[in-house]
């Protein structure tokens, strides 16, 4: 069901919970689809273990990719393989690598398109070459089992299901989706945070925020919005009609993001007063999400302008900051947040607005 083994883990969009409903409220057919998709869940996790132990070098895995595919600076190196609906990355097919025509497959281009804007995003914002830093190829696999509804980042490269077409659209019909896998990866290769409590929720919030902020962004940086304007929702676009939702998550409002009679309602709280211990989802790393990611939301309209300018630089910097534990907690977070604001913008308005909307989640940072 996504979760355990902390570092082992693969990281997906969609919560388990989710999916558990459609099994537990959905038709045969609903079921069929969300149970594929859990037991595709385990399967990639057991594989990842073994990579973990003994890493893959067959011509779809990033190491056999790596030596000859850096590139300069500020230009990222995209190859999309098509899975066919399999699940044997082997086996995949290369269907557009970086520079090459559009292809007639609009989920290919939007893979394609989406990880070019989430690397134009890092780069010209925050000066980071690809997610190890380095210029690491990206490597994205589309048409990834049959009706699988999640996308995912499994260490090495980015995977986004077809959707069931009765819930879930394609998994990359929304680029903070693609973002959100990304920037999985970019945390993995800084902090390491443990997919589990307090950290794992820290990790899927990153995710969150950097997915919105590469939507705000726009393509090529050319429509920033401001942070007022935004609609803060993650994964927009993914359901289709016949869910009673509109997102899989709301930034601004946690817990207002859907409520369907399969899919259940949002769970998401947006105070540590509501802070749920649930043993599920790996101790509630989607469903706690909700408390950071309302706190970086009001850090980003308290301060004001497109959020990537100041408010994501100060998360940024506190992902890159040495002193967060891998186990890192939700105060822990934001006292290394408060300080970061001060270190960058002395002087100015940014740390008190930090401590505020700490505060207003119910977390406070001393004086």
């Amino acid at each position: 069901m996504c979760q355990r083994n902390h570092r082992h883990s693969i990281f997906c969009i969609v919560p388990p919970y989710v999916l558990s409903n459609i099994i537990r409220n959905g038709t045969d057919s609903q079921r069929e689809s969300a149970l594929r998709t859990l037991s595709s869940d385990h399967t990639v996790r057991t594989l990842r273990a073994l990579r973990m132990a003994v890493p893959v070098t067959g011509a779809g895995s990033i190491m056999a990719t790596t030596s000859a595919a850096i590139l300069p600076n500020g230009k990222p190196n995209r190859t999309i393989f098509d899975a066919q609906n399999q699940t044997d990355f082997a086996r995949a097919a290369v269907v557009r690598r970086e520079g090459e025509a559009k292809s007639k497959d609009v989920t290919v281009n939007e893979a394609y398109n989406g990880l070019g804007d989430t690397y134009d995003f890092y780069w010209e914002m925050l000066q980071r070459n690809s997610i190890d830093g380095k210029g690491i190829p990206l490597l994205a696999y589309v048409h990834y089992d049959q009706d699988l509804d999640n996308a995912f980042w499994d260490g090495q490269e980015m995977v986004f299901g077809d959707g069931d077409a009765q819930f879930f659209n394609r998994f990359t019909i929304a680029v903070d989706i693609i973002a959100h896998e990304l920037t999985h990866g970019v945390t993995e290769k800084e902090a390491q945070l443990i997919y589990q409590d307090e950290s794992g929720a820290l990790n899927e919030s990153l995710s969150d925020v950097f997915g919105s902020l590469v939507k705000q962004y726009g393509s090529g940086g050319k429509t920033k919005q401001d942070a007022g304007k935004a609609d803060w929702l993650i994964g927009k676009g993914l359901f289709t009609g016949n869910v009673k939702g509109v997102a899989l998550r709301s930034m601004k409002e946690p817990g207002t993001a859907f409520d369907d009679p399969t899919l259940g309602k949002d769970p998401q709280p947006d105070h540590m007063k509501n802070y749920n211990p649930t043993s599920g989802d790996n101790g509630g790393v989607h469903i706690n999400s909700g408390i950071p990611n309302k706190a970086f939301y009001l850090v980003a309209v308290g301060i004001g302008g497109y959020a990537g300018d100041k408010a994501g630089r100060i998360w940024y910097e506190t992902l890159r900051d040495p002193r967060l534990r891998a186990d890192a907690t939700f105060v822990e977070f934001a006292l290394l947040t408060y300080a970061a604001a001060g270190r960058l913008y002395p002087g100015g308005s940014e740390r008190d607005i930090v401590r505020d909307a700490w505060a207003q989640v119910g977390i406070v940072i001393p004086l």
